[in-house]
């Protein structure tokens, strides 16, 4: 028999039939329907918030924070410079790095990194430079423009 999508079924055990509360006494899920007697679990719209644990101290306010935590960082989309080599263009952009997938998501701007070296010289258009990478895209007789953040 040959196998196609229609013919997939899941192995023997693995799928069960769902919990059928409130249809009698005879099913063993009848009258409080597995809610058990009185209590906050067995009102309707119950639900506690998640990572509630009764009352208890919560284990995300019971573990120690360390250091410290911007609210206002900049996160950038990395490039290094011999990535910009192995593009062959001579005008390279934001908007081109994302066409050609060396960038998934601009995040709050690009920034060019110095690790590799250039032989060509290339206009590179970024939100930021590193000192090495800007000092290597001009000895290639290239220019670095930087971009204003938004």
């Amino acid at each position: 028999m040959a196998i196609n999508l229609s013919s997939l079924r899941p192995p023997a055990g693995q799928r069960h039939a769902p919990k059928r509360v409130g249809r009698g006494m005879g099913s063993g899920h009848g009258k409080t329907s597995a809610r058990g007697h009185k209590g906050q679990g067995s009102r309707s719209g119950s639900r506690s918030r998640p990572g509630f644990e009764g009352g208890q101290m919560p284990l995300h306010r019971r573990i120690p924070k360390r250091g410290f935590h911007n609210l206002f960082r900049k996160r950038y989309a990395i490039v290094n410079v011999k990535q910009i080599a192995q593009l062959g263009e001579s005008d390279i952009s934001p908007e081109l790095l994302l066409d050609r997938g060396l960038i998934r998501k601009l995040y709050d701007g690009l920034k060019i990194l110095g690790e590799g070296e250039l032989k060509a010289p290339v206009t590179v258009s970024a939100h930021q430079f590193s000192r090495s990478a800007r000092e290597k895209i001009l000895q290639a007789g290239g220019k670095a423009e930087v971009i204003a953040l938004k």
